[in-house]
């Protein structure tokens, strides 16, 4: 079937059908051409055919187009042999021949060229022969087995220890908790009657949900490394195909090849391709999906506890899978591979940085603590963007430099080509400092990192802060300062500038958002109370916002969103108060950053301290700086 990575041998029953066909159609259309000739007799000269004519020899004559075929009232020698029948191939033009054979009293009879049946038959048939021969030849050239081999050969793959690099469960740093997890199904696998003793059975599959980039499919990879049996690896998205059918019969390929070599695993990558919510279809037809999901619900049921056969499945969508691929009995168990913690981060680092030549500056713990909320596909590409970097200075060593570098390319984007002058350079400038104004002086805000009005990306300057920890919960008196913040530079235009821009959008939309969840969310309007209200909805099949969707009715939705005006207006009216109350500070920092165009915590420190120099005591105290710290929130203008 092609999944264990052997071809299997070349059929050859269609190969000769067709060469069979070939050979049987051109010889009836030579058996058909034979006869015919044979039935009409020798050929006869038109010289000839006008004396015998004349002589009154001709009894019946048949005119089919140029040609005329004659038989004579009694048979005449010619050419040593008696002749009766005999055809004659007449000139275009010839109108004294009629009248003569009707003088000498000869049957005129005029027909139309006809062919023997099978002639006709196999005629029409050669065309569609050749082609078909040909497709097949082409075809069996492409693929072994057959003109439809493409199609319907499967296409799951089997993991070969000896051939592809092995991944062991030690060599991937972090997720510990699902490396015990897989682990301990790798034993059952290797050791079955270990487990069987206590009565205990088989997990029949494995889902691994997290975000995108947190090391999902490395984990199966590792998998693969760690166990001894037969590992078969596809993608969800390569068993739906055009024709119905197919997606099914890959399915039921794929499991008939595991279990004939139980003890075996089945891992399916990105399982939400074919396995989102049955009847989602908006009118269209999607029959193929649907089937192909069938036929994987059956093989998970169909498994006996004797088959040893796990399946090991991979989203980041679970939120659209069909609830009845996720009872338990299909999937019972689910291993959530989220992003990584600090711990986790350094030891990534130090998987991703191995090898490498580092340069004394760069500290990995301080990476590490500055990098809240990457995954390992983020930092690993970090890592890669330094040692590129490093590689086009021609460096020996990779320095702190090039990460902070690698990190503004990771977060914000290239540097543009465009440089931002006169007024609008000024606006960036008052804009990103109200950021930095309101971040440093509202409470319970986290620390800044960096400032700057160099466009990158999207963005035409950036105000970054760095988080003190890694945290999984926001208070409200975090999420108010937050959105004061974000109204920072919008403040701050209006202050300074008399009037806001476009600049502001982003902010907006983030303060938006963030204040519809506090209130429709997490219960945070003393108005609507400890509720959750499905203000939004993502559809399981678009992956969109449907309003309609939404079971809130439309009084509430209107409170909601005055609620969420409330808000937004509140924390305007805190960013206002921060960045006039602070009106000194801001003016030096946006005439700092027109000078300086990149500002970093120190230079920060510096400019925003009070007349006396002396930062204010209820402040928490700053981190050391860091050469490449991820931001935990980043203003955008």
């Amino acid at each position: 079937m092609g999944t264990d990575g052997k071809a299997p041998g070349p059929p050859r029953r269609l190969h000769v059908a067709f060469v069979v066909m070939v050979v049987l159609t051109l010889a009836a259309v030579w058996h058909g051409l034979a006869r015919m000739t044979s039935l009409d007799g020798p050929p006869v000269d038109y010289s000839t055919l006008w004396a015998w004519a004349d002589a009154g020899k001709l009894d019946h004559v048949t005119l089919t187009g140029t040609r005329l075929v004659g038989t004579l009232r009694a048979p005449t020698s010619r050419d040593g042999r008696d002749v009766t029948v005999f055809v004659t191939e007449l000139p275009e033009h010839d109108d004294a021949l009629l009248p003569l054979l009707r003088a000498r009293g000869a049957r005129i009879e005029v027909a139309r060229e006809a062919r023997p049946a099978i002639v006709e038959v196999a005629l029409s048939l050669l065309p569609w022969v050749l082609i078909l021969g040909a497709w097949s030849w082409l075809s069996r050239r492409a693929s072994p087995l057959g003109p439809l081999g493409e199609l319907t050969k499967g296409k799951g793959r089997r993991f070969d220890a000896e051939v592809s690099p092995r991944v062991k469960l030690d060599d991937v740093a972090g997720l510990e908790g699902a490396k015990r997890d897989l682990a301990e199904i790798v034993q059952f696998l290797k050791d079955p009657g270990r487990f069987k003793r206590l009565g205990a059975k088989p997990p029949r599959g494995v889902l691994l949900v997290g975000p995108p980039g947190t090391g999902k499919t490395l984990l199966a990879r590792a998998v693969a490394g760690e166990s001894q049996v037969p590992f078969y690896s596809v993608n969800a998205s390569e068993f739906v195909e055009m024709f119905v059918g197919l997606g099914a019969a890959r399915v039921r390929e794929l499991f008939a090849e595991a279990k004939k070599n139980a003890p075996a695993m089945v891992f399916i990558d990105e399982i939400d391709a074919v396995g989102r919510s049955r009847g989602a279809g908006l009118g269209m037809g999607n029959d193929e999906r649907e089937q192909t999901l069938n036929q994987l619900l059956a093989e998970l049921d169909g498994f006996s506890r004797e088959a040893l056969v796990v399946v090991l499945a991979a989203t980041n969508r679970p939120d659209v899978l069909d609830a009845a691929l996720l009872r338990p009995g299909r999937f019972d168990r689910r291993v959530v591979v989220d992003l990584p913690e600090l711990e986790a981060r350094r030891a990534i680092l130090g998987v991703h940085t191995r090898g490498k030549p580092l340069a004394p500056d760069v500290d990995l713990d301080v990476l590490a603590a500055g990098t809240v909320g990457f995954s390992g596909a983020d930092l690993a590409n970090m890592v890669n963007e330094a040692a590129l970097g490093a590689t086009r200075r021609l460096a020996e060593l990779i320095t702190a430099a090039d990460f902070a570098a690698a990190e503004d390319k990771v977060v914000l984007g290239d540097p543009r080509e465009g440089k931002l002058a006169g007024d609008e350079r000024r606006r960036v400038a008052v804009h990103e400092a109200g950021h930095a104004v309101a971040a440093r002086f509202l409470p319970h805000t986290q620390p800044l990192r960096r400032v700057s009005i160099l466009p990158r990306g999207l963005a035409l300057g950036a105000t970054q802060q760095l988080a003190r920890e890694d945290r999984h919960l926001s208070t409200r008196g975090e999420l108010t300062s937050r959105l004061a913040t974000l109204m920072g530079g919008y403040a701050a235009e209006q202050l300074v500038l008399g009037e806001v821009s476009t600049g502001a959008e982003s902010d907006l939309k983030q303060a938006t958002d963030l204040a519809t969840d506090m209130v429709a969310h997490y219960g945070m309007s003393e108005r609507l109370g400890p509720v959750y209200f499905e203000h939004h909805v993502d559809h399981p099949f678009l992956g969109k916002r449907v309003a309609t969707d939404s079971g809130t009715s439309e009084l509430t939705a209107h409170v909601i969103e005055k609620e969420t005006e409330r808000l937004l207006g509140e924390a305007l009216g805190a960013a206002r108060a921060v960045v006039s109350g602070h009106r000194d500070a801001l003016d030096r920092l946006s005439q700092a950053l027109l000078g300086r165009e990149t500002l970093e915590l120190a230079a920060l420190e510096e400019v925003l301290a009070p007349a006396g120099g002396a930062a204010p005591a209820a402040r928490p105290p700053r981190p050391a700086l860091v050469p490449a710290g991820a931001p935990a929130d980043l203003r955008k203008n």
